[in-house]
């Protein structure tokens, strides 16, 4: 069972900042899992929304800035334990160069969602982009692509042939594809694709989950009490996303 920590573990330090990745690093985490965006100059940023409201003292749509702004623009302390370590002082929104030079010397396994823009849609080239950073960083074979867009994995795969790809899958994404049935027959005929399924859509769809993709294509998420920690880990699934890494970790051991 692989543990993956969502946005470098967002209920424990301020999601998708570097000082939550190298605390999530030192955590002995077994993957991370993080949001990747371009700015209006073409430069990829980690930050999961398309504002830049909610996570840093910035506004406005990350796609409308240059890379110089976003990159200056500081994160806010987060929502997560208040009796946790916030952002590291003057801490800003990184590249996805600096997380990818963070992560490099790890065995971590990386789960880089791409995030479309404020309007839905992906800008030209971004895909190819996000994948010449992984190679360029030398984290290619442990890097898995991810996204709720059949179509950007679509991209992916003819970018690069042999990409790992994993896609999102909750009620709005489901019921966007036609309906459980459909999603899961689109990923299933997609080679070796990964499928992450919601909490609540997995445990109400567990059979038809399991039937059509299998134990080893299949993760839950967002998992982040005890109990229902104990409960996914205890199922045949790859994997599990969840903003305690600690508590599964824990509850694994």
């Amino acid at each position: 069972m692989i543990i993956v920590g969502h946005r470098g573990a967002r209920n424990l330090w301020p999601e998708n900042s570097l000082s939550g990745f190298r605390r999530l690093i030192a955590s002995g985490a077994d993957a991370v899992e993080f949001d990747v965006q371009e700015t209006r100059d073409g430069t990829a940023v980690v930050i999961h929304d398309p504002l830049l409201d909610r996570t840093t003292e910035g506004s406005g749509p990350v796609r409308e800035r240059m890379a110089a702004e976003v990159l200056a623009t500081r994160l806010r302390e987060g929502q997560g334990d208040p009796a946790g370590p916030g952002a590291d002082r003057g801490e800003c929104v990184p590249s996805l160069i600096q997380v990818l030079r963070l992560f490099a010397p790890t065995r971590m396994e990386l789960h880089v969602e791409i995030k479309t823009d404020a309007a839905g849609e992906l800008p030209a080239g971004a895909v190819a982009r996000i994948v010449r950073a992984l190679h360029d960083a030398g984290v290619q074979e442990r890097s898995i692509l991810t996204c709720f867009v059949p179509e950007v994995l679509a991209q992916v795969r003819e970018c690069w042939p042999g990409a790992r790809v994993l896609a999102s899958l909750d009620h709005r994404s489901a019921e966007m594809l036609g309906g459980i049935g459909r999603a899961l027959a689109r990923y299933a005929a997609l080679p070796g694709c990964i499928v992450a399924v919601e909490k609540k859509l997995l445990a109400a769809t567990w059979s038809q989950c399991l039937g059509a993709l299998g134990s080893e294509r299949l993760g839950a998420w967002v998992i982040n009490e005890p109990d229902e920690i104990a409960h996914w880990l205890a199922m045949p699934i790859r994997q599990i996303t969840t903003d305690r890494p600690d508590l599964a970790m824990a509850a694994r051991g």
